[in-house]
């Protein structure tokens, strides 16, 4: 339906990888391995998207760099739109259980509706809870081309640090960069906040991306 309504498969991709990564920028060849597109087609709907305004783009160190424009007329819309498609689809990998196993046939749950923008997870977020009890996740510095803090991302609360290694180790061959990485305890964290620590000011006011703020901590 997505793609009839938008009118390429390519360009569904593309909106669903912007809108669920605000403050987030890809280059090209980056795009084309996330959405796993054929990079002519992927540069043709960039193209669409930028003259229509969805996406702004900025050139760095040779790279051009693509993400969603927050100041397009319907952004809040078009997050609920592709927040949805991503909420359902982390929904279709859940196990289905038998319907049958005990003999009688269970009552069917009714569908699961999309959840509202405001509550819709980032797809990395589920992975990120088996690392333990995750308060806050945060994403900047190569993520969002801001070095201000000097990390890639910041893990807080009482996470398996085997677990966590092997986390950052995956996300650095997917992302194929080597990304610097703090992990905290929740309460060095809000103590950092409140003696105005300098790593942790410089974190909170740079560009950055929230995954997972199970506490509303303060970010």
């Amino acid at each position: 339906m997505f793609e009839q309504l938008f009118g390429s498969k390519t360009r569904v991709k593309l909106l669903q990888l912007f809108y669920t990564n605000p403050n987030r920028s890809f280059y090209v060849r980056e795009i084309t391995r996330k959405v796993e597109e054929q990079i002519n087609s992927v540069r043709r709907e960039l193209s669409n998207l930028l003259s229509i305004g969805i996406i702004t783009s900025d050139a760095n160190n040779n790279r051009l760099y693509y993400e969603v424009n927050q100041d397009y007329e319907f952004f809040k819309p078009m997050t609920e739109i592709f927040g949805s498609i991503a909420s359902e689809e982390v929904a279709a990998e859940e196990p289905v259980s038998d319907e049958k196993s005990d003999g009688k046939e269970k009552p069917k749950k009714a569908p699961t509706k999309p959840k509202p923008a405001a509550s819709v997870e980032h797809p990395m977020a589920k992975e990120l809870r088996g690392l333990g009890q995750v308060h806050l996740v945060v994403l900047t510095g190569q993520f969002t081309r801001d070095e201000t803090s000097g990390v890639d991302v910041l893990l807080v609360g009482d996470l398996n640090q085997s677990k966590a290694a092997k986390f950052m180790s995956d996300l650095e061959k997917s992302e194929n960069k080597e990304l610097r990485y703090v992990i905290l305890s929740t309460d060095n964290y809000k103590y950092r906040v409140q003696i105005n620590d300098r790593f942790i000011n410089d974190l909170l006011n740079s560009k950055k991306q929230i995954i997972i703020n199970s506490q509303d901590l303060p970010v």
